[in-house]
């Protein structure tokens, strides 16, 4: 309780600060005077702002529970969401609406994201299930392979689209936050909110899992039906985050492992401790990212990546001396 409860007033003042910070300068106190809601502070905060560091809360809790689920259904620290080929997949369905004359403010973009999304969970699935069984390497490889063919498809699409086309198509593809619609967020925060709980259902069977197949199968635990749910589950989430924000990667490699190293591997706390800490991680960057060089910005997923390579780098560094020692 004191680990969450930490970093649920962390994700409070994170939400607060990041609301509150940008490249127009807010003067808290006219928002607290009589009749704030006429000002332009009032608009921009509650307007514009709020709403973006909203759904970077959500987008960052779905990658950072997604992570945490699949490091764990996988046994391997190094595992992360997008490597798995969803969210390349979603990106590829997205860029195609986008391609087609889709309006990026419109819910087709979305939309066409989550089914990409969805077909993508279904095909990697379905290639690595061999009788009746998966393991985690055969997801692994396949969803790497996905991941390539993905990313060709989405260039294929950049070289046949117009340039004000493939703008727009790179700029959603490096993640972006720039939503101003509070029925956006409300509706991710549903489905982030039922994919969470489904996940934290099966966070004793993750801890057995840690310990091995067949002594998780051997004190009573469905391995082929927990790996399945989780890894379905898991991927939706990472799905749902892309189709509302594109492509922001590492989230679900660095917060699990830093948490994993803090509070234990236990995913009864590391589940829910990776919502919160993915949300305050993505809040932040999402700051960085529209107030580094403003009015200008940067796409969020950019300083996730500048963050998160080093640290990739890092921990393969740390994983291959292990194995050698």
């Amino acid at each position: 309780m004191l680990t969450l409860g930490g970093l649920g007033i962390m994700l409070a003042c994170s939400i607060i600060g990041g609301a509150l910070l940008g490249p127009v300068a807010i003067d808290w106190r006219a928002l607290l005077q009589a009749g704030a809601s006429e000002s332009t502070e009032f608009r921009i905060v509650m307007l514009t702002r709020l709403p973006r560091v909203l759904l970077g809360a959500i987008v960052g809790a779905a990658l950072g529970c997604s992570g945490a689920a699949l490091q764990g259904m996988l046994a391997n620290p190094l595992a992360d969401p997008h490597l798995l080929g969803v969210s390349a997949g979603a990106a590829v369905a997205g860029a195609a609406a986008l391609m087609l004359g889709a309006d990026p403010a419109s819910p087709v973009v979305p939309l066409a994201a989550f089914v990409g999304a969805l077909l993508t969970v279904a095909t990697v699935y379905t290639v690595a299930r061999a009788d009746g069984r998966t393991t985690p390497h055969a997801i692994l490889l396949v969803g790497v392979v996905c991941n390539s063919l993905a990313a060709s498809l989405i260039m294929l699409v950049n070289a046949v689209a117009s340039y004000s086309q493939a703008r727009g198509v790179l700029f959603w593809i490096m993640g972006s936050l720039s939503t101003q619609r509070y029925t956006v967020v409300l509706l991710a925060a549903g489905y982030v909110l039922v994919g969470v709980v489904a996940l934290m259902r099966h966070a004793h069977a993750l801890n057995l899992l840690s310990a091995g197949e067949e002594g998780a199968a051997s004190l009573g635990v469905d391995v082929e039906r927990t790996r399945r749910a989780v890894f379905v589950w898991a991927s939706l989430l990472v799905g749902a985050a892309v189709s509302v924000s594109g492509m922001i990667n590492f989230v679900g490699l660095i917060i699990p492992h830093l948490l994993r190293l803090v509070i234990g591997p236990d995913h009864r706390l590391l589940l829910p401790a990776a919502v919160l800490g993915g949300a305050i991680l993505l809040v932040w960057a999402d700051t960085i990212a529209r107030t580094v060089i403003g009015p200008a910005e940067l796409p969020v997923g950019v300083v996730t990546a500048l963050l998160g390579g080093p640290f990739f780098i890092v921990l393969l560094r740390r994983s291959l001396k292990r194995s050698v020692a």
